[in-house]
């Protein structure tokens, strides 16, 4: 890519001013009153605050009388005139000056406007109107700075918008090309989401100043701006469908009742890397979240994943796992023997399997179930079923396991949350359980893309 000529300059950057309208600042401070507004009051932990406090300090932007910079504030197009022309003074005058009918000689930015317009970073309407007091939207900024520095896309116009941005079909037709073109040059910035361009929103002043640092950077200069709003600017992180292979150590077989939902913590068991072959979810780290019932299976729906004692959300699942067993199948005992299970399925499949095989360390207990079955550390299950309150639900489910007389109505913990929120989980006629092979079933697919910045 060609960098034009009026771009290849060094560090310090052409003035430029946020016009502010008539009746405020001039656009012609001097250095000294720029350099007094390097801070700006309100920018302070702002996503562009480094981009903001640079062209401050170069005597490019300026904010208000009172200290102030207002960078969710609006820009008109007269102001966007302004700031452009200011932007790059050495911009080839190709065109012929045009007049606009609502530009009249002695307003104040008719000067800036005749420019933008001869050098192709702005054009009217075709009525003949400028339209200078209208907030100029993101869209007419880009393409302005992208028609302006004279670039042009390269491959599929089509290919570059919907890779990029979720909310492509929101993007003009008139726009494409040139949105597609400023994607490719890194002029688009998208805060806070990287992905949603919001063409038709109006630009705000910090928008409009990031969209100008973008510009205003030669090659060979890092950006004020985060590579993670900056649009097509490859990151580190993982795309949604990637693969996260897991085991379970704690046992070799997971069995579950068809409608409970279980909690259960995995191990991721390779680096997993970005395209860039960045590690971005080191091996050995830990994923939690837990078994829940889908389409008379279970599925593993992750929430949380561990990184060197740092948790991030994580949204991702396993393939939904429909192997089941007989409740009264006589290998049940067997699998049962090495495998931890869901509340209630233990609770299920006590009076079949033996009380002696399902220790409380054996059993996953989960928010919902766990308000019911307290599994006390070294204490038979039945035993600990005897000596708990149980919901409504869980106590009708569990009564034919360990018998009426030791349900009492004090151990019943009444009301309709309680019957809710058990009711289905614990069947005393259960039929099928589901049995889960940890290490092949429960490898995780990003649902959505995960990044640890």
């Amino acid at each position: 890519m060609m960098t034009p000529s009026y771009l290849q300059k060094s560090s310090t950057i052409a003035l430029v001013s946020l016009g502010l309208g008539t009746a405020l600042i001039s656009p012609f401070l001097t250095l000294r009153t720029a350099l007094a507004q390097a801070r700006f009051s309100d920018i302070q932990g702002h996503w562009a605050q480094s981009c903001l406090q640079s062209l401050a300090q170069s005597g490019i932007i300026n904010g208000y009388p009172n200290g102030e910079f207002r960078p969710n504030a609006s820009v008109t197009r007269a102001e966007y005139a302004t700031m452009v022309v200011k932007a790059f003074p050495n911009a080839t005058r190709s065109r012929t000056a045009r007049a606009f009918t609502d530009v009249q000689p002695n307003f104040w930015a008719a000067d800036a406007i005749g420019i933008a317009s001869q050098t192709g970073f702005l054009t009217g309407y075709p009525s003949g109107e400028f339209r200078p007091f209208q907030q100029i939207p993101r869209t007419q900024v880009l393409v302005s700075l992208n028609n302006g520095l004279g670039y042009t896309p390269t491959g599929s116009v089509n290919a570059t918008l919907g890779n990029t941005y979720a909310d492509v079909s929101a993007i003009p037709s008139y726009a494409r090309g040139a949105i597609a073109s400023a994607t490719q040059n890194r002029l688009v910035v998208n805060y806070p989401n990287v992905r949603s361009l919001n063409p038709g929103s109006r630009a705000t002043r910090a928008e409009v100043a990031a969209f100008l640092c973008q510009a205003l950077k030669t090659p060979q200069q890092a950006s004020l701006i985060s590579d993670q709003y900056i649009a097509g600017v490859p990151i580190e992180g993982l795309q949604a469908r990637t693969d996260i292979p897991v085991f379970y150590d704690v046992a070799e077989k997971v069995i579950v009742s068809p409608q409970e939902t279980a909690p259960l913590t995995v191990t991721v068991a390779q680096d997993i890397q970005d395209p860039q072959g960045n590690i971005v979810i080191p091996k050995g780290s830990t994923i939690t979240g837990s078994l829940q019932p889908q389409n008379g299976g279970t599925q593993f729906v992750a929430k949380e994943v561990t990184i060197d004692g740092n948790r991030y959300p994580l949204e991702a699942s396993s393939e939904i796992i429909t192997r089941t067993v007989s409740a009264r199948d006589p290998n049940l005992l067997a699998l049962a023997r090495n495998a931890v299970l869901g509340a209630g399925a233990a609770a299920g499949l006590s009076s079949v399997i033996g009380d002696g095989t399902i220790t409380p360390e054996k059993v996953l207990t989960g928010a919902a179930v766990g308000t019911a079955i307290e599994t006390n550390r070294n204490r038979p299950w039945l035993s600990v079923a005897r000596d708990s309150a149980l919901g409504a639900a869980a106590a009708a489910g569990v009564s034919t396991v360990i018998g009426d007389r030791t349900i009492t109505a004090e151990k019943i913990l009444a009301g309709a949350a309680s019957g809710a929120t058990i009711g289905g989980v614990i069947d005393p006629a259960m039929q099928e359980v589901v049995v889960i092979d940890p290490q092949t079933d429960l490898t995780l697919q990003l649902d959505r893309p995960f990044n640890r910045g």
